[in-house]
């Protein structure tokens, strides 16, 4: 397949340069579902377009027959914050202009229906389709209306036309992938909403962050909370749907590195999901452990948190991925003072078992500073 390619642009620069998006569309031989990858959105996290990269060469190959459906592909989604850099390192997790995340900026259609009662009774004869039909109609005319105030004499903050350039691309997608990697240094998981557990197992990623609390305007959030708005609604009122929708966000390793394994982890469970829901016809594809997969879910709540109760040095600290015990050494800081006293040696330890998922990349904390976050493992493992 060759794919379509778009060159979208983003915001004109005051040197007389601009920004684009690039967008890659791949088009089955038959109409279906649409899937929507994105990757890059915080800008020291990569390895999502390694992953976008290894997809775009394998479907390259492909047959359009082995594809029923569209999959649209955006590397380096946020070019701005790709390109922000202090020193040698790669920041672009917020905006310089005005301090906001780049991942709390989307428009979400749930904050502002306020008659989703009364919609969802004019709706409770009618079949699934037409009722989606409906519902994503209310969405994109809704979402329509931001056009005009971005246009207008007044204008708009840069982080309007931004997020309508890259939500526009994906209102009418049934499946959205939107692929990150950890601030710091982390395992590979994935965070999923209530009632998708099932269909989370088609990644292959054996840790979930389960989503029962929301930061808020989140890119997944603001596809898929109208959606499951409306399913509570109309379960409410006797009529239980889950509509063939479903949002993600995958947690690929490290920041600022481009790991391989992170890379081929993601590469293998995006194609066995796609496979697993019918849009690539692949040989050997669902994989056939997919069913049985176990992932550890755990919610938000639940993670512990290490903070350095004195500014220091670290060493000693247990490694990525470990299995830790309570009152296991989890690090140790090595304290300077300025009252005459000798260096110190302080330890750290465990408050509760668990795994050892993300750790900070500076070695060097002041008091207060993040050091290390713990996931408990489910009763059941």
């Amino acid at each position: 397949m060759i794919p379509t390619i778009s060159t979208i642009p983003i915001q004109h620069l005051a040197s007389g340069d601009r920004t684009f998006l690039q967008v890659y569309q791949f088009i089955g031989a038959k109409p279906g579902k649409k899937a929507y990858l994105q990757a890059n959105l915080h800008g020291a996290e990569i390895v999502g377009n390694g992953v976008i990269y290894q997809l775009i060469e394998f479907l390259s190959s492909l047959d359009d027959t082995k594809l029923t459906g569209e999959i649209w592909l955006v590397p380096v989604c946020n070019p701005l914050g790709t390109n922000q850099r202090s020193h040698f390192f790669a920041t672009g997790r917020y905006n310089p202009y005005d301090g906001r995340d780049w991942n709390r900026i989307f428009w979400d259609y749930e904050q502002e229906c306020d008659d989703l009662a009364a919609f969802t009774e004019s709706q409770i004869n009618l079949e699934p389709d037409e009722i989606r039909h409906n519902y994503l109609a209310r969405i994109q005319t809704s979402f329509n209306k931001q056009l005009a105030k971005i246009n207008s004499p007044s204008g708009a903050p840069f982080r309007e036309s931004y997020r309508y350039q890259l939500q526009c691309l994906c209102l009418d997608a049934n499946y959205i992938i939107d692929i990150h990697s950890s601030s710091n240094q982390a395992i590979d998981y994935l965070y999923c909403f209530p009632s998708r557990e099932e269909s989370a197992k088609g990644f292959l990623l054996p840790h979930g962050i389960l989503m029962k609390e929301y930061d808020g305007n989140a890119f997944d959030e603001a596809f898929l909370k109208p959606w499951l708005a409306l399913e509570k609604k109309l379960a409410e009122l006797g009529k239980p749907i889950q509509f063939d929708l479903e949002s993600w966000t995958l947690e690929l390793g490290s920041g600022m590195v481009m790991n391989p394994e992170s890379v081929t982890k993601g590469v293998l469970g995006i194609k066995n999901y796609l496979a697993l829901h019918g849009i690539l016809t692949i040989p050997g594809f669902p994989l056939p452990e997919t069913g049985a997969y176990s992932i550890n879910f755990i919610t938000k709540s639940q993670i512990k948190e290490y903070y350095a109760p004195i500014g220091g040095t670290i060493q000693s600290r247990v490694e990525l991925g470990s299995e830790i015990k309570t009152g296991q050494l989890l690090y140790q800081l090595l304290v300077f003072n300025k009252h005459g006293e000798l260096p110190k040696l302080i330890d750290i330890l465990a408050e509760a078992d668990g795994l050892v998922f993300n750790v900070s990349t500076s070695y060097s904390v002041n008091q207060g500073e993040y050091v290390l976050s713990v996931m408990p493992r489910n009763k059941g493992e």
